[in-house]
């Protein structure tokens, strides 16, 4: 087993006061050469919109883009036609393919939005743009970790072009669950959401971040009530 890990603290940060966000891996103004990606997994930002504010409408091409809110609601537009909020207990996702123009705002005058920007390359180049979001209260299972997004459209969750699966868990002071990879080759990048975790002996604590690969599985121990994610990517793609 290989591991690295990415301490909260180490991030890149970039605060526009209307925007105070949250790299793990080189962004704008953000560069990292040890921190480029890991894997298929290209960006995984950490952003809070103040109330009212967002970003303009601004192309993507040729990326799998997810967006997890946390907090307040988001509302979202395109050259697709869609306009939409996702709110928290929402999960968002948008092939960019052959090129997409979008915007993203926080609905709310009175409360701040935080959510999760998440590019992923994808497996194929110039598919059709395409937009779909789900809300995954119904599939939540608390102590378990719980599949919210895969390669396949029949499977449970939101789907991209890439072999990538995105799990959830929510768990109790105490609880642990096993993570065994969907695919030979893959890595899995632990993102914790809120509390502090044990893996293999690592500690993690809110917004610290972990990459595993070379192994089958891994277990995953809450120390206190937390809240991850766990993000499964081709290594080589």
């Amino acid at each position: 087993m290989r591991t690295i890990i990415h301490k909260a603290e180490s991030r890149g940060h970039a605060n526009h006061g209307w925007l105070n966000s949250y790299h793990s891996f080189s962004f704008a103004n953000y560069y990292d050469p040890e921190r480029m990606n890991f894997g298929a997994l290209r960006v995984l930002n950490d952003d809070t919109v103040s109330e009212g504010r967002g970003f303009g409408t601004h192309p993507h091409k040729n990326m799998e883009i997810i967006s997890i809110p946390l907090e307040g609601d988001l509302k979202h537009m395109d050259n697709m036609g869609n306009s939409t909020i996702i709110k928290e207990g929402d999960i968002q996702v948008m092939s960019a393919g052959t090129g997409v123009e979008h915007s993203e705002y926080n609905k709310n005058k009175d409360t701040q939005v935080k959510f999760l920007q998440i590019w992923i390359f994808p497996d194929k180049k110039n598919v059709t743009p395409r937009y779909d979001q789900i809300s995954i209260e119904d599939i939540k299972i608390k102590n378990k970790l719980y599949q919210i997004l895969s390669p396949n459209p029949d499977d449970q969750g939101v789907w991209v072009h890439q072999n990538a699966w995105f799990h959830l868990g929510d768990f109790e002071e105490g609880s642990s669950d096993t993570y065994s990879f969907k695919s030979e080759g893959n890595g899995a990048y632990v993102f914790v959401l809120d509390g502090e975790l044990n893996i293999n002996e690592t500690e993690l604590n809110k917004r610290d971040g972990l990459g595993i690969w070379e192994t089958d599985s891994f277990v995953i121990e809450a120390k206190t009530v937390s809240k991850f994610l766990v993000i499964e990517v081709p290594m080589e793609f």
